[in-house]
């Protein structure tokens, strides 16, 4: 069975927004901000300009490779199989990842918005998300595409408030000493924030992953990649400004609900307060909604290619989605959330550094496609080719180097459980 092609550029684009604005700007900004301090603001665009060059070269090779599986398909291309192995090992793994961290931060705003707590109220939030948007995926991409659509104008018109209120509340209640010392601790200081609030940039290759159920994916995928960039990356910069123009860059780095500590320092209206985090709870949840869409289509592009049991390519024969993916991806990111719901930061740390590789080779793969089939027909091409992808390499290796050796360790160990499987599946398929 083949997948259905139902959605649409802003379809598309509203998957990779609401995969975009999550745990990143709603949480780790403020653990950003206490690793850089005021610089944060530098942290953003850098985290920005890193992602806006994988966008471009992600924007190119959907143009023209529109099988399902994002940056497993361009490597596939590109590179082969082990390589393309490599990638989705990692992807799959910093999915669920990432999604856990998002579950977690889903359970902070849960908890302070209803008043609960202790641990168990955090715990249960963090478990009972994953496990909803897995049921929303098993009916269908098409719903989520929809769902997807309404959550985008709820998280971006929360973002647009709060930096008019913030621009507001700063006219009147400027202060310089809110942004002195700008590097406290350091440029290094300031790219340690950039390797932490990176996190907040990366939804958009979900986009990608999503090719062989858009309508037209040479034109729509492109187009949709960089639509939801450019929206996101405006918000975020702005975000930036006020968070460590209002409040102190040192309280913002223990804070665990950033944005509502912010509102709450600009206004004094609950109804106002509460629809910060409510946004904050669409925000997060929608982010775990997107990221078992996109784990579990990469799955499936794996399995299909012999790389990944071969139960991970069944379709549902009603509802046309890859079904036993969806639902191991739900319930994984579900059990890793209840197990690290302290740790966050440390676990975004990890999906960094996965994303990273993954955009270092999809790079390399722009670069190899280009020397291996110049005369295939582009959607789009990447502009003052080949500066961007060979920046995009270079910077997306400057930030791994400081992410933290959790992270580094914990994808080493991943990687070699990855290479066991790999040989097991491929001395089967040679018998």
């Amino acid at each position: 069975m083949a997948l259905k092609r139902e959605i649409g550029i802003f379809g598309a684009a509203s998957i990779g927004i609401t995969n975009i604005i999550g745990a990143g700007i709603f949480v780790l900004s403020g653990i950003a901000a206490g690793l850089a301090g005021p610089s944060v603001i530098i942290s953003f665009l850098i985290a920005g300009f890193v992602s806006l060059l994988t966008a471009f070269s992600s924007a190119e090779l959907t143009s023209f490779v529109t099988e399902t599986g994002g940056g497993y398909a361009f490597t596939k291309r590109a590179f082969g199989r082990f390589w393309s192995f490599l990638v989705g090992w990692l992807g799959y793994f910093d999915a669920i990842v990432g999604a856990a961290s998002v579950s977690v931060g889903f359970a902070a705003y849960f908890t302070s918005l209803f008043g609960l707590e202790g641990t168990t109220p955090l715990i249960l939030a963090a478990f009972c998300l994953p496990i909803a948007m897995l049921v929303l995926n098993l009916i269908g991409i098409k719903e989520v595409s929809r769902a997807a659509s309404g959550m985008v104008i709820i998280k971006i018109f929360a973002l647009v408030l709060i930096l008019f209120l913030g621009g507001f509340y700063l006219s009147s209640h400027y202060s310089v000493s809110h942004y002195t010392p700008f590097f406290p601790n350091g440029f290094s200081g300031t790219l340690n924030g950039s390797a932490i609030i990176f996190f907040a940039f990366v939804g958009f290759n979900i986009i990608s992953l999503m090719s062989e159920e858009t309508k037209n994916p040479e034109k729509t995928i492109p187009k949709a990649i960089l639509l939801a960039f450019g929206v996101t990356f405006v918000l975020y910069v702005g975000i930036g400004l006020v968070e460590v123009g209002v409040l102190d860059w040192k309280g913002l780095g223990t804070a665990a609900s950033p944005l509502h500590d912010l509102v709450t320092k600009i206004s004094d209206n609950k109804m106002l307060i509460d629809f910060v985090s409510f946004a904050a709870l669409i925000a997060t949840g929608s982010v775990t909604m997107g990221s078992i869409a996109g784990t579990s289509r990469a799955s499936f592009a794996m399995s299909r290619d012999g790389l990944f049991p071969r139960w991970f390519s069944y379709i549902h024969s009603r509802f046309g989605t890859p079904f036993v993916g969806i639902t191991v991806s739900g319930f994984a990111i579900a059990v890793i959330a209840t197990i690290f719901f302290k740790s966050i930061d440390v676990i975004a740390s990890i999906f960094n550094f996965g994303i990273l590789f993954t955009y270092i080779l999809i790079h390399l793969s722009l670069i190899k496609l280009r020397k291996k089939e110049p005369e295939t027909k582009r959607g789009f091409k990447v502009p003052f080719y080949p500066v961007v992808p060979i920046i995009g390499i270079g910077s997306s290796i400057i930030l791994m180097y400081f992410l933290s050796d959790t992270a580094k360790i914990a994808s080493a160990i991943w990687i070699i459980i990855g290479l066991i499987l790999y040989i097991i599946l491929i001395r089967k398929q040679n018998n």
